[in-house]
C-alpha cells in the first residue's frame, strides 16, 4: 500500500534530512516534488492545491527557515499535514453498550467486497467481546446469501436468512427483532450492491436504513477504483447518508488516492482497511500511523499489535526461558518460522519498520529459504529437532531426501542454528545489552 508515494516521499525528505540550513528555493522545490507526487497517486486535484498551499505557506515561515533542524522541521509540517488530510484522529465504530442492541447497515457498489468485509467485520467485533449476527439482506446477485452464509460459518457468527423471501427491508426488520430478542449486541445487515445512479435500489437502500435505524452505515469501497471510489462515497452520502467508509483491496491499491482524498472531499471518515483475503484482514484505520508509513518513519506500534495477536503471552515466556537457558531448539525455531506467516507478507511487515521502506525490499528477503528449512525441520525425527548435535551425515541423508531438498540445504541450516544459539547465549550472558534492548522497547 502506498508503495510508490512511500518511496517518493522518503527521497524528499530524505533530501532535507541532515542540512544545518535549507533555502525557501529547497522547500519550494520539495513541495513542489510532493505535489507531483499526489497527483502520480491519484489524489483529488483540489485536495492537492489545498495540501499543497497549507504545507507551503507553514514550511516558508521563521519557525523552518532559521531552524536549528530545518529538515526535521519540514518534516514535521509535512506529516502533520497528512494525517489532518488522512482524517485526523481515528473514527472507531460508535457502537451502544452491549446491553442493547447496535446496528451496522453495509452498502457499496456491486464487487466491491461488501459481502467479505461484513465477514470480517463481523469476527472483529466478535474478538472484541461481542455477540454478533449477520444478516443476508442480498437478495439481488445469485448465491449472496450461500456467499455469507459460509463466510459467517467460517468465522463462527449466525447469519439470519429468510428462505424465499423477496423483500430485503422485511428480512431487516425481522433480523433486528429476533436479534433483540435473542440479546444480540450487535447486527450487521448485508445489502445488496447498487449503483448511486439507480433510483429503484437507491431508494430501497433508504427504505432499509429507515425501518432500522442504523447506529453505523459504512459504504464499502474497491480501493482499486481510486477517485471513482470517492464519487461514489459522495453520492451515497447525499442520497442516503453515511457515517463512515470501508476501503477494501487496500492491500492492492500502491497508489493510495483514495484514501488520501475521502475525508477531505466526502467528509466523513475512513474507517477501516481491507489488508488481505484472510477474514482477520481487516485493519482500523490510522491516520498517524499511516502517515508514518507514506513518510518512510514505519509503523511500529501497528508492528507491536499484530505481533501480540500472533506470538501467545505464555508461549513467548516460555521461550524466553529456553532461550536464558541455552535449551531453544529446532522445534521452537520451526515454531517461530510458522508464526512469522502468520504476521502476513514481507511487504507488510517492511511498512511497519522504520527506515526498512526505500532500503530494504521484499526481494532482498528471499521467502523460498524458510520454506526450505521448514521443510527440512518437518522431516526431522522429534529427537533429532530436540537434540540437532545427534544429525550426522547419514540422518542428513536421510533429511535432506524426505524434504526434497540436499544436504547442503540440510548443512546450511543446521549451521546458521547453531549461529543463533551462540548468538542467544552471549546476548543472555551480556545484562548491558538486554537492558539496552528492554530500552528500546519501552
Amino acid at each position: 500500500m502506498f508503495d510508490s508515494l512511500s518511496t517518493k516521499f522518503s527521497s524528499i525528505i530524505k533530501s532535507l534530512s541532515g542540512k544545518g540550513r535549507i533555502t525557501e528555493k529547497n522547500i519550494r522545490d520539495a513541495v513542489e516534488e510532493i505535489k507531483i507526487s499526489l497527483l502520480d497517486a491519484d489524489v483529488n486535484l483540489r485536495v492537492v492545491r489545498r495540501f499543497i498551499n497549507s504545507t507551503l505557506e507553514e514550511a516558508l515561515g521563521e519557525k523552518v527557515l532559521l531552524s536549528v533542524d530545518p529538515g526535521q522541521q519540514f518534516t514535521k509540517i509535512v506529516y502533520d499535514k497528512m494525517v489532518a488530510l488522512l482524517g485526523g484522529d481515528d473514527q472507531g465504530l460508535k457502537l451502544k453498550g452491549r446491553d442493547t442492541t447496535s446496528i451496522i447497515l453495509m452498502m457499496g457498489l456491486q464487487g466491491s467486497g461488501k459481502t467479505t468485509t461484513a465477514s470480517k467485520l463481523a469476527l472483529r467485533l466478535t474478538k472484541e467481546g461481542r455477540k454478533v449476527m449477520l444478516v443476508a439482506a442480498d437478495l439481488v446477485r445469485p448465491a449472496a446469501v450461500t456467499q455469507l452464509q459460509v463466510l459467517g460459518e467460517k468465522v463462527g457468527v449466525r447469519v439470519f436468512a429468510i428462505p424465499g423471501e423477496k423483500d430485503p427491508v422485511k428480512v431487516a426488520r425481522e433480523a433486528v427483532s429476533t436479534a433483540r430478542h435473542e440479546l444480540y449486541d450487535t447486527v450487521i445487515i448485508d445489502t445488496s450492491g447498487r449503483m448511486h445512479l439507480d433510483e429503484t435500489l437507491m431508494k430501497e437502500i433508504v427504505d432499509i436504513a429507515r425501518a432500522v435505524n442504523p447506529d453505523e452505515t459504512l459504504f464499502v469501497a474497491d480501493a482499486m477504483t481510486g477517485q471513482n471510489a470517492v464519487t461514489i462515497a459522495q453520492e451515497f452520502e447525499q442520497k442516503v447518508g453515511i457515517s463512515g467508509v470501508i476501503l477494501s483491496k487496500f492491500d492492492s491499491d500502491t497508489r493510495g488516492g483514495a484514501a488520501l482524498s475521502l475525508k477531505s472531499v466526502v467528509g466523513k471518515p475512513l474507517k477501516f482497511i481491507g489488508t488481505g483475503e484472510k477474514p482477520e484482514d481487516l485493519e482500523v484505520f490510522h491516520p498517524d500511523r499511516i502517515a508514518q508509513r507514506i513518510l518512510g518513519m514505519g509503523d511500529v506500534v501497528s508492528l507491536v499489535e499484530k505481533a501480540q495477536q500472533v506470538f501467545d503471552e505464555k508461549e513467548a515466556e516460555r521461550l524466553a526461558q529456553k532461550m536464558q537457558k541455552n535449551t531453544f531448539d529446532l522445534q521452537d525455531y520451526l515454531d517461530q518460522l510458522e508464526n512469522m506467516d502468520k504476521m502476513g507478507s514481507v511487504d507488510k511487515i517492511l511498512d511497519m519498520i522504520p527506515g526498512a521502506k526505500g532500503n530494504v525490499s521484499a526481494d532482498d528477503i528471499d521467502m523460498k529459504q524458510f520454506e526450505i528449512q521448514k521443510a527440512i525441520i518437518k522431516s526431522m525425527t522429534k529427537f533429532e529437532r530436540s537434540n540437532y548435535r545427534i544429525i550426522g551425515p547419514s540422518r542428513r541423508k536421510r533429511i535432506a531426501k524426505g524434504s526434497g531438498t540436499s544436504v547442503a540445504d540440510v548443512n546450511r541450516l543446521l549451521k546458521l542454528f547453531e549461529k543463533q544459539k551462540l548468538m542467544m547465549k552471549k546476548l543472555m550472558g551480556n545484562r548491558k545489552m538486554q537492558a539496552q534492548m528492554l530500552k528500546n522497547f519501552m
